[in-house]
């Protein structure tokens, strides 16, 4: 397949490089294109997607904390964690 590399989708690329941590970018796409299938859902392999699932929470508990979302929305292509820090009165640095 041959895809025409316009100054726009070369700069799109190249941002998906970055965002990727990829060094190629056929690896970059092929990541991207997982993430989309991934959060979209209803394509072979996939199931329902994590968007739906994530809505489906929300509408079903009222609402959701970060650690909750973010615990849906991880995936392999871009891994997400949530971690809370509380920290009273501050440093005297």
């Amino acid at each position: 397949m041959r895809i025409e590399s316009a100054d726009e989708r070369q700069r799109l690329w190249e941002n998906l490089l970055e965002a990727t941590g990829e060094n190629a970018k056929s690896k970059a796409l092929d990541d991207a294109a997982r993430y989309y299938c991934r959060m979209r859902g209803d394509v072979a392999g996939y199931g329902n997607g994590k968007i739906e699932e994530l809505l489906r929470a929300a509408d079903n508990r009222g609402s959701l904390t970060a650690s909750e979302i973010a615990e849906i929305l991880d995936a392999r292509e871009l891994p997400i964690e949530h971690h809370t820090v509380l920290e009273i009165g501050g440093s005297d640095t």
